[in-house]
Parts: structure tokens; sequence; C-alpha cells
């Protein structure tokens, strides 16, 4: 079975990713996760500190996502129809949405909290994948 990924597709996903991702924690979810998470409490100078080592987060964050949509573009190269959309939906509701309720459910945070870092992070992922699957599905 020959397989190719399309890399320039993989590569703008990412940037993407990272376009929505500044968009979603930041106008659209901003105040709320910085509550959720506790950063609301730190000081000024605490901010801008945090904010110094904060770059490396993002470039490991989009070799993370780089390597995610690189094994999404494997699978829908595999499936060769054009239902990859359906797919990449149900590999969201398999296998990102139980990680991300593990981790809003097992911690100290109220259930409110739990609920709302739990949607938060699965809309952000939900939308992301939908994303990918259209630019993965149409741009090969």
């Amino acid at each position: 079975m020959e397989f190719t990924v399309n890399y320039l597709a993989v590569i703008v996903s990412a940037i993407i990713s990272m376009v929505v991702g500044a968009i979603w924690y930041g106008p659209l979810f901003g105040k709320k996760w910085m509550k959720i998470v506790g950063g609301n409490t730190c000081t000024e100078a605490e901010r801008v500190e945090m904010q110094k080592d904060m770059k490396w987060l993002y470039v490991i964050q989009f070799i993370i996502t780089l390597l995610q949509v690189w094994v999404l573009a494997s699978f829908i190269n595999g499936w060769n129809d054009f239902d990859s959309v359906k797919n990449i939906l149900w590999l969201w509701a398999g296998f990102v949405v139980p990680t991300i309720a593990a981790g809003a459910m097992w911690n100290n945070d109220s259930k409110k909290v739990s609920m709302a870092r739990f949607l938060i992070q699965g809309g952000y992922q939900l939308v992301m994948f939908i994303i990918f699957g259209f630019i993965l599905t149409f741009w090969k």
C-alpha cells in the first residue's frame, strides 16, 4: 500500500491550531481559563516572569501538534474515502474526550470548575479536529 502524507497540510494545520488556540484561550475563553488555572492570582511581576518561559512551551506545543496532525493524516490516508471528518470525530470522541475528562475529573476543583475546564479544552480540541479533518481530507 502506498502511503503519502501532505506535509504542507500538516504544517498549515499546526499553524492554524496555534492561531485558533490564541483566540480560544484569549478573547473567547481567556478570562474563564485564567480563573480555572489560577492565573488571576499571579502578581504582575510573576506573570512577566512566567511569560519569559512560555516561548519554549509554544515551540513544544507546535511540535506535539505537528505529530498529532501527522497521525491524523496517516489515518485519513488509510481510509480512502470522504468520510474522514466523521472518522476524525470518532477519534476525538474515543481518545481526546476521555483523556480531557480524566484530567478534569481527577483534581480538587469544584464540579463547576471541572466542567468548565472540560468544556473549554474539549471544545477547543473538537474545533481543531474538525478543521484538521477538512484540511487533511481535501488537501491531499
